[in-house]
């Protein structure tokens, strides 16, 4: 079993492909994206390569290999509007092991580890992240990689018929 990343530069369709089906996963959507009811909960996306293209302008994202299959993106933006502290030179985390056979194994711990080291090189101190209360599995490993919380979104995400908080965590590097 060989993990590895590979810096996403140049979308092209078979990698829009796995993301739109991660981004419309019912078990995934729940765990990546903040929903206000149930119609947005249940609702399609669809990205195209052009919208890909434009989130490379903000974003820096990497591709997760097992092997030779794509099981995973993780990225992070320099000091997008949503933090919660609006500290200049913080990254923002974001991680989805889309396969099955990519959780569970240490997979998204190696992850993190290499995208802090990214960060880090880029000259960043610290790095902000949200995870959704209902999340316990996240919270864990976000706690076990030396993640602080910092705070919470009340009533931040729709799911299981109610709202659920966004907890913030921090880490400097």
């Amino acid at each position: 079993m060989a993990i590895h990343f590979i810096k996403l530069t140049d979308p092209n369709t078979s990698v829009v492909e796995v993301f739109n089906k991660w981004e419309n996963d019912p078990a995934l959507k729940v765990l990546t994206r903040p929903n206000k009811n149930k119609s947005e909960l249940e609702r399609q996306e669809k990205i195209t390569v052009d919208d890909l293209s434009k989130r490379l302008e903000n974003q820096h994202i990497f591709l997760i290999y097992l092997d030779d299959q794509l099981i995973g993106e993780m990225n992070y933006m320099v000091d997008p509007s949503h933090l919660y502290k609006k500290e200049p030179g913080t990254a923002w985390l974001g991680i989805t092991i889309g396969e099955s056979i990519g959780r569970g194994k240490g997979i998204g711990y190696a992850a993190i580890q290499y995208l802090e080291e990214q960060i880090k090189e880029s000259g960043m101190k610290r790095i902000e992240l949200g995870v959704f209360e209902f999340n316990i599995q996240a919270q864990k490993l976000y706690q076990k990689l030396g993640y602080k919380e910092i705070g919470r979104i009340e009533d931040f995400t729709f799911w299981q018929g109610k709202m659920w908080n966004d907890i913030r965590m921090e880490k400097f590097v």
